[in-house]
């Protein structure tokens, strides 16, 4: 939004939760797509803001969130190897496996290197030759594209002891297998800002077209959230059913063309396993054939433990917006930011990591 003095702002949020009260006549459940929206939502307290009938749910937003134990079984098999280097962001490295985590195969000695860009991982490579690097290739859109242009540049440095191991996935086709379930409930979405600057509105236009319910690209700062709701309240007001734009100063209606055509030069479509929803088709990148090279599982063929999910989790109920974290009989006792059981408490965008640290052992919103 326009910079604004702090007097503006006030007033421009109180217009917001006014309109909101006065257009909203039931009780209404909106689900943001995104974990930087469920943080930004939980710092600025915007939940208690809003009037009670409007409810604001989590969704599968946070990447590592719903990233299945067989995939982190895999990468602590690579990284259980003496002649493998794992690269991958550190918010991956406390999630836990069926049996161990990335952090406690590290401090048995593994050689496990946290990197802040996927770019990082070819210096590793380099500075490495004798080394396999693989860097765990894990996000939405926003970080696929940034995967992609990685496994390009090293195709086109030639840097033969550098993989992937490809845990991408796509935002729209999580939203449509949600809206295929029955019991879940949602009467509108906040749809990724982030994600929405790679692919633009139209991947999201079946919302509307298909389900007939609204949706709103939505920016991250408090002002930009509320403004969202409003502007979904609006529709739900008028009868309408839109994929509408908040964040206009950030997301065009065309996304990043170049972002795009790299990802379409590298990857592939391919069915993907989710935490909490399964199977979903077509909501995977994997690397295609011209870059099948640096594709650790084609070219690196490892052995792992048989994945099962921690009993008594309920992190894929909670990414699916059918229950809150505090009703999960581990929250805030057994599973706790430093002591996690489910991969909803690791992630600073996880929804459970967000309620612990937010007040809601406290405050119980249920």
């Amino acid at each position: 939004m326009a910079t604004l003095t702090a007097k503006q702002t006030k007033q421009a949020a109180d217009f917001f939760l006014k309109e909101i009260d006065r257009m909203i006549d039931r009780p209404v459940r909106f689900m943001e797509v995104c974990g930087t929206h469920t943080v930004a939502i939980f710092r600025a307290g915007i939940r208690q803001l809003l009037p009670e009938k409007v409810e604001l749910v989590s969704g599968p937003g946070c990447p590592v969130c719903v990233t299945p134990n067989d995939y982190l079984d895999t990468a602590i098999a690579y990284a259980r190897q003496k002649d493998v280097i794992i690269a991958t962001f550190g918010d991956m490295l406390k999630v836990p496996g069926t049996t161990s985590s990335l952090n406690a195969v590290k401090a048995e000695g593994a050689d496990i290197r946290v990197v802040y860009s996927p770019l990082d991982s070819l210096q590793i490579a380099k500075d490495n030759p004798t080394k396999k690097v693989i860097f765990l290739a894990v996000g939405f859109e926003t970080t696929s594209s940034t995967a992609a242009a990685t496994i390009f540049t090293a195709k086109q440095q030639n840097i033969k002891n550098f993989y992937v191991l490809t845990a991408h996935k796509l935002t729209p086709p999580a939203i449509k297998a949600l809206l295929s379930e029955h019991n879940v409930k949602v009467d509108g979405f906040l749809l990724p800002g982030h994600v929405c600057v790679i692919t633009g509105r139209k991947p999201f236009e079946f919302i509307a077209q298909d389900y007939h319910l609204p949706a709103v690209v939505a920016g991250f700062e408090p002002l930009d959230i509320l403004a969202s709701v409003y502007m979904l309240a609006k529709q739900l007001y008028e009868h309408r059913a839109q994929i509408e734009n908040q964040y206009k100063r950030v997301v065009k209606d065309e996304g990043n063309i170049q972002a795009q055509k790299i990802m379409q030069m590298v990857y592939k479509l391919s069915d993907a396993n989710w935490r909490g929803l399964g199977k979903i088709e077509n909501s995977g990148l994997d690397v295609n054939e011209a870059f099948a090279d640096f594709d650790a599982l084609k070219v690196l063929p490892v052995e792992k433990e048989i994945s099962k999910d921690a009993p008594g989790c309920r992190c894929g109920e909670v990414l699916r917006g059918l229950v809150k974290p505090t009703q999960c009989p581990l929250f805030g006792k057994v599973c706790t930011p430093m002591h996690a059981v489910g991969s909803c408490m690791v992630s600073v965008e996880g929804t459970c990591a967000a309620w612990y640290k937010y007040g809601a052992r406290t405050f119980h919103f249920e």
